[in-house]
Order: C-alpha cells, then sequence, then structure tokens
C-alpha cells in the first residue's frame, strides 16, 4: 500500500494531516536543502511529537515522494498542449522553474517515477498530446530523451548556484580567478580545439544555454518521429 492509498489517521489533539507536514517539510527544504528534513524537525515546525507524524508516514522516503508530488503540481500544464513539442517543452521548462524555487528537487530528479495524483496528472498530460498513430514505445523514448536532456542541464545550473553560494564566487569571478591557469596551459599548445572554444566561444546565460539545447533535442526528435515506420 503506498502513501496515497492509506488513510490518514484521525487529527485529534493536534490539528495535522499529511498537508501540513508536507508543507513544513518542502519549507524546510526550500531553507536548507534535503538534510534540513527530518521527522523530529517536521513535528517541531509542527508543534507536534515526531511519533505522531508516523501515524502519517512510515519513512522519510515517503515523504520526499509526497514533497516531490505536491512540486508536480506546479508543473503541471495549465492547459493540454496542443501537440507533443510543446508538451515536452512545457514539461521540461516548467521542470526547471519549479526546480529553481526549490532546488532540492534537483537531488530527487531522475529517479523512479512518483506515483502520486499531480505526478501521474504531469505523466498524463505529457503522453496524451502524441499523436495516436505513434506507437507507445516510440513515445517512451522520446519522453525518456528529452528527460534525460532537462534533468542533466537542470542539476548543472543548480550545482552551479550551489557552488556560487559556497565558495563566494560568480562564474565570471571564478573564470577570472582562473584565467592565468587556463592561459598558461592553453599557450602549451596542446589543447587546441579547447583554446578555440575558450577565446573564440559566445558566453550564454543558463537560460538561453537550456533553451537552445531544449530545441536541439526537440528537433532530433521530430526527425525521429517523422521517418515512417519500420
Amino acid at each position: 500500500m503506498t502513501v496515497w492509498d492509506r488513510p490518514e489517521p484521525p487529527t485529534r489533539p493536534v490539528l495535522l494531516d499529511r498537508e501540513r507536514i508536507v508543507a513544513a517539510a518542502i519549507a524546510l527544504a526550500d531553507e536548507g536543502g534535503l538534510e534540513a528534513v527530518s521527522v523530529r524537525k517536521v513535528a517541531a515546525r509542527l508543534d507536534a511529537g515526531p511519533m505522531r507524524l508516523y501515524r502519517y508516514i512510515s519513512t522519510k522516503e515517503e515523504l520526499f515522494d509526497l514533497m516531490v508530488d505536491e512540486v508536480q503540481a506546479e508543473i503541471l500544464p495549465e492547459g493540454q498542449p496542443v501537440d507533443w513539442r510543446e508538451a515536452l517543452r512545457v514539461l521540461a521548462q516548467r521542470t526547471r522553474q519549479a526546480t529553481l524555487r526549490h532546488e532540492w528537487l534537483a537531488d530527487l530528479l531522475g529517479g523512479r517515477p512518483t506515483l502520486g495524483p499531480n505526478g501521474l496528472a504531469v505523466a498524463e498530460a505529457t503522453l496524451a498530446a502524441f499523436d495516436a498513430r505513434t506507437d507507445v514505445d516510440t513515445v517512451m523514448r522520446a519522453v525518456e530523451t528529452v528527460s534525460a536532456y532537462f534533468i542533466g542541464a537542470i542539476r548543472r545550473e543548480i550545482a552551479n548556484l550551489r557552488a556560487e553560494r559556497t565558495t563566494g564566487l560568480s562564474k565570471h569571478d571564478w573564470q577570472r580567478a582562473h584565467g592565468p591557469h587556463v592561459s598558461t596551459m592553453l599557450a602549451t599548445g596542446r589543447f587546441p580545439a579547447l583554446a578555440k572554444a575558450v577565446h573564440d566561444g559566445t558566453d550564454v546565460d543558463a537560460e538561453t544555454s537550456f533553451e537552445t539545447g531544449l530545441d536541439w533535442v526537440l528537433d532530433a526528435v521530430a526527425t525521429r518521429l517523422a521517418r515512417p515506420p519500420m
């Protein structure tokens, strides 16, 4: 029985339910990451005894599942996308936006799918946008391919944001600090392709990089979907 199938116990003597528990856990995670979330800390935030929370959730992993599903409500498109390309673009963009609001989500993306109502609704909206003539295996590979791209891109962006906070250096500050070493290495002539990228490449922000990569992946998927069936 999953956490969504298990009925909630009575709320007395202290008003308590899974909605309040999840909201408190998300607030803690937004403030200090997943390491700031524990049953004891959530109970303290709610002014309740830790053992009471175990009547609503069995493990911390269940709590994480509930937290992810709650954020999935922010990812769910506002209307049914008109086609598969819009559906996958919306999924990628809204997942990135939700993760920028809740950085801890990056640590839980890419594993087994959550089975809560919001997660299932996101999956339904995405899959329903594909042409019924496209076989289900092709649809699943398309979704997996685009998801692999945006999950990796989001994790890289969050890792860079965390590095900025940890080191106190922005991206450009870090580049300037390491510039002398990189210049010395490139001057050896051993890395000509890298030197060209450093000297001639255009520096773009995280959103531009994300959107450009997303377009390229969607174009590749479109090419594959346009092929006649074997």
